[in-house]
């Protein structure tokens, strides 16, 4: 879909439905979100690496025992916000139980959000959207450079709302341990 094939069909106010519509009807696989003061941001499709990270870590999850309909990859949450709800599209989650169906889940029963950096998406994963998880309740959030090492930052909701981080470590040091040892 073209630049100008998306702005003009543009609604003045973009809601989480049409959010929705654009991520289907987009052939290229870009990724269409919004934050909770309504900012579209586009993001272009996933790359193999990023691909091959998500793959890794859902199989270590799974491999460690959690259910395969509460580890999902590429779905999206809202992020309940003063002015409106936005809507954010994570690369690998985990779920207490497994969310509701539809395109837009709640964040009630998120454990875990997963973000792994694209080029382009280094500010919107490590800055932007650690606010928004945090403010939203969500209980931990984990960012996953495309460094060399892969480096994975391990972020835990404190008692002021906001994240600490809890460890760095690359990757293939992550994927020795067991989820629970930072699922807990």
């Amino acid at each position: 879909m073209s630049a100008a094939a998306v702005g003009t069909h543009m609604p003045a106010v973009v809601t989480l439905d049409d959010v929705a519509a654009m991520n289907a009807a987009d052939a290229n696989g870009h990724r269409y979100e919004t934050s909770p003061e309504g900012v579209l941001s586009v993001t272009p499709p996933p790359d193999t690496e990023h691909a091959m990270i998500a793959s890794r870590l859902f199989a270590w999850l799974i491999m460690a025992g959690w259910p395969a309909d509460q580890v999902l990859q590429v779905a999206g949450i809202r992020i309940p916000g003063p002015s409106g709800d936005g809507g954010r599209i994570r690369d690998v989650s985990v779920w207490r139980k497994p969310p509701s169906r539809g395109v837009w889940s709640g964040v009630a029963d998120l454990a875990l959000v997963i973000e792994i950096v694209s080029p382009g998406s280094e500010g919107m994963d490590s800055v932007i959207k650690v606010r928004e998880y945090a403010s939203a309740g969500i209980p931990q959030y984990w960012v996953v450079d495309r460094d060399g090492a892969q480096t994975v930052t391990l972020y835990r909701l404190d008692d002021q709302g906001g994240y600490d981080e809890r460890a760095k470590m690359p990757l293939a040091w992550l994927l020795q341990t067991s989820p629970a040892d930072h699922l807990g």
